[in-house]
């Protein structure tokens, strides 16, 4: 495991939308490769030998992907932002790839349009029991 950086810029609060993520996802050699924990994004491309297209992690890369860094999964049926649903051990893996991901990778910015949890939309009414 790497150990953590010392010197990372400090955290950008640039938005992005969950379409404009998809542009970092290590298919174009000239762009970065982000990775988005929790709706933050951090910057990865020094690591593209992990999270490059084709590499272990791609599957993280350009997305949201909280709920299957939670479950420690590689599916890409569980690569989505909502992670309401994960188990009390489940949260705690997510929160410590957070911060993972914190100590080791500059923050450049927030997705700003993530759905809500649960997969409801905001149009929606919620459903009466």
């Amino acid at each position: 495991m790497q150990p953590p950086k010392t010197d990372l810029a400090p955290p950008k609060d640039d938005p992005f939308t969950v379409e404009e993520l998809k542009q970092y996802d290590g298919s174009d050699p000239s762009k970065p490769i982000y990775v988005a924990i929790k709706g933050t994004v951090f910057d990865v491309t020094r690591k593209a030998d992990t999270y490059g297209k084709g590499k272990s992690y791609n599957l993280f890369a350009g997305r949201d992907a909280s709920r299957a860094l939670g479950m420690s999964s590689l599916k890409e049926e569980d690569a989505v932002s909502d992670y309401s649903t994960l188990t009390p051990a489940d949260l705690k893996t997510l929160n410590d790839w957070f911060k993972f991901f914190s100590d080791r990778y500059n923050i450049v910015g927030k997705v700003v349009d993530l759905p809500p949890p649960g997969g409801q939309s905001q149009s929606e009414p919620a459903a009466s029991l």
